[in-house]
């Protein structure tokens, strides 16, 4: 009782800093800006997703692949050429990879872990190319077919722009730190229609066993914002 008594005013006394006026006036408009850029960033990225699918799978394989009820894609239809699957997997993943390797080799793998390690160890820092060249690589690996979702390259995406709204800013480390973490958040906010389940994230996936408390009222903030953005050009439906 006396563990979970202390854990609970720990928590208390890092929480109640980020209700000054001095946080808010300073992370409200960032949060808003990331906000924006972070679903703006989702659009471009579920755009370059569909053309891909459209290109490898659709137009090459004649296999139109489900989708959630709430993108309005239930329909289903077998491959007309299914022997062709397994090579347009393999041209698309080798089409990414080589885009990965050349141009930006820090977007590799699944994007949250890249993410994670820029919030961690390298203050928040990602190259302005990251962003771009994590999205059309993604993009191709699963629209041929790859074994990938959209949550790790969102997250890349969105922390990387997070980053460069940090660096026009001219934020310090810490708060460079922070605009990270919530552009995780507006990410997977907008991408995946869950403002509520971004933010929370945003705060919960960069530790195993803690809670990046300043970076929970921002990443609200921006999520709501990124998700409105997103949702009125693909409608309010929920995904699943």
């Amino acid at each position: 009782m006396a563990s979970l008594t202390t854990r609970i005013r720990d928590l208390e006394s890092r929480f109640l800093p980020i209700l000054t006026r001095h946080y808010l006036r300073r992370w409200l408009p960032l949060s808003i800006i990331i906000g924006i850029v972070a679903g703006f960033s989702a659009i471009v990225f579920y755009e370059m997703l569909r053309n891909a699918t459209t290109l490898f799978l659709k137009e090459l394989a004649g296999y139109h692949p489900p989708a959630p009820a709430g993108e309005g894609e239930g329909f289903f239809k077998f491959p007309e050429n299914p022997l062709l699957l397994p090579l347009i997997t393999c041209i698309g993943g080798l089409i990414s990879g080589l885009l990965v390797y050349t141009l930006a080799p820090e977007a590799e793998g699944h994007g949250t872990d890249a993410a994670i390690d820029a919030f961690h160890n390298k203050q928040g820092d990602l190259r302005s190319r990251v962003p771009l060249i994590k999205m059309i690589a993604s993009a191709i690996t699963i629209g041929s077919g790859g074994s990938a979702g959209r949550e790790g390259p969102i997250a890349l995406t969105s922390a990387g722009v997070a980053s460069i709204v940090g660096k026009l800013f001219k934020l310090t480390a810490k708060d460079r730190r922070i605009a990270v973490a919530v552009g995780i958040g507006a990410g997977i906010g907008a991408i995946f229609k869950a403002p509520f389940g971004g933010a929370i994230l945003a705060a919960e996936i960069l530790y195993i066993h803690d809670f990046e408390v300043e970076a929970l009222v921002p990443a609200f903030i921006a999520s709501a914002i990124s998700y409105s953005v997103f949702s009125m050009v693909y409608g309010w439906t929920p995904i699943f």
